[in-house]
């Protein structure tokens, strides 16, 4: 069974919500600057972590100090509560 997908008025209260994400098609997208490049690899660890855990994985771009998280659940084919729900703790997590 996959998780149903957001409407359009649930993905817009959504982003209302995470300020620091944005919306690119089917997917949501954050990109965090660390202060260290290693600083960076310490949060992409964590949000593994909680990735693993939530069994809902993130697509991960490492540049330097910048670390982009972009959500979608691909198996529902666009945007679900998983993706709102990993997107929280990322911002959790980058503080």
């Amino acid at each position: 069974m996959t998780t149903p997908l957001l409407t359009e008025s649930e993905i817009t209260a959504a982003l209302d919500s995470l300020s620091a994400w944005s919306r690119t098609g089917e997917a949501i997208t954050r990109t965090v600057e660390a202060p260290t490049f290693l600083a960076g690899i310490d949060l992409v660890q964590r949000v593994a972590e909680a990735a693993e855990t939530a069994n809902h994985h993130p697509d991960i771009d490492i540049r330097w100090r910048k670390v982009t998280f972009t959500l979608s659940t691909h198996s529902a084919g666009g945007l679900t509560a998983l993706d709102v729900a990993l997107a929280r703790e990322i911002d959790r997590l980058a503080g």
